[in-house]
């Protein structure tokens, strides 16, 4: 029995690396490595430590707020005038009290963010696309290796951060028993410094616990914008072009080259010759140029079309063996001569006009 396989299958396997191209545009998607656990950890470790530092300057302003809605406000005669400044005036000192904790977490957010992502602004993920609300890419998503390794993290936070408050509380449970015997500002300030620091200790927790994950997410990522061999070759045809079509352009570009050369050399003042293997032409305009220029060159095949091309307009031809191999070599079409072959070039050049004298 023969088996048959297709050696394109191991060819869409992705085992290669993703290409700079390849990283660029999925960060442009908004595909980026990030762990959200980062975040949710810095933002509550400085909202808890903000409420563990200010925690009293907090109470104060609640404090001032319910008094004077007690005392001040029950006393306002109820009018069209005076519940608007009441409900303005609360607002204010509500905001007054909430908004250092707004900012807090706005710059914890962003500042984890960007040390994960750095700064990028897409809109991609928010546009709306079917796959987002097909039920069965959601029934993978739900039952893929990734939900599993969410639920095991979720599990492990649980148990670790519960386990770190019920430790908290029972090591302050009797000055917690012994609560209904403060004042209610005494009361306020001891819960308040439990929740700070089990909050503090709880989010450094996490913190610890993100960093894994942060790991982990990275190296998910790194995989699934892993490419096959036939993805990689196909980008470097898209971003340099196909090698025929390529060949091709170069290959039209090299004959428009040679055609405009060719309608130089009737131009030309002289061209010398190797005889066979080379042949240069070239052109000189006293006062206009400073020294002889290089309007056509080339060898074998080409040597022989220019010395073609010359004998059809008349265009003297000197054979010099060393000065057609050195002008080939050291100069290029349209530049002027080098300095050192300007006495050969300028004998050669005398010769002609002498010639051409001669000739009436």
């Amino acid at each position: 029995m023969k088996w048959t396989l297709d050696l394109q299958f191991f060819s869409q396997e992705k085992t290669e690396e993703a290409t700079p191209k390849k990283r660029r545009d999925t960060r442009q998607k908004g595909q980026v490595p990030k762990s959200n656990d980062v975040n949710t950890a810095v933002i509550l470790f400085l909202v808890f430590a903000l409420f563990y530092m200010y925690g009293g300057t907090i109470f104060n302003h609640l404090q001032a707020l319910m008094t004077h809605t007690y005392i001040e406000y029950m006393q306002w005669e109820i009018t069209t005038a005076s519940v608007p400044a009441m409900l303005q005036e609360i607002t204010i000192q509500s905001v007054i009290i909430i908004l250092p904790v707004m900012l807090v977490a706005m710059v914890a957010g962003v500042a984890a963010s960007l040390t994960q992502v750095g700064f990028l602004f897409t809109g991609e993920p928010v546009k709306m696309k079917l796959e987002k609300i097909n039920p069965l890419s959601g029934i993978k998503r739900i039952f893929s290796a990734r939900a599993l390794v969410e639920l095991a993290k979720a599990l492990l936070k649980i148990t670790l951060v519960g386990g770190v408050v019920f430790t908290i509380l029972w090591l302050a449970l009797d000055r917690l028993l012994f609560l209904s015997q403060k004042d209610v500002g005494d009361g306020f300030m001891e819960i308040a410094r439990l929740t700070g620091l089990m909050g503090i200790i709880g989010s450094l927790l996490l913190l610890v616990l993100s960093l894994p994950d942060y790991i982990y997410q990275k190296h998910d990522h790194e995989k699934q914008i892993r490419m096959s061999k036939h993805d990689v070759k196909q980008e470097m045809k898209n971003m340099e072009g196909d090698p025929l079509i390529r060949g091709k352009r170069k290959q039209k570009q090299q004959e428009l080259a040679m055609g405009r050369m060719m309608e130089e050399v009737p131009k030309a003042d002289v061209v010398i010759t190797n005889p066979t293997h080379f042949a240069v032409a070239l052109r000189y305009e006293e006062g206009a140029m400073g020294a002889p220029k290089v309007i056509a060159k080339g060898a074998d095949h080409l040597a022989r079309r220019i010395k073609e091309k010359a004998g059809e307009h008349a265009i003297p031809m000197v054979e010099n063996k060393p000065l057609a191999r050195a002008l080939y070599a050291q100069s290029e079409i349209d530049d002027e001569i080098s300095e050192d072959l300007f006495k050969a070039v300028a004998e050669v050049l005398a010769y002609v006009y002498r010639l051409k004298r001669k000739n009436g």
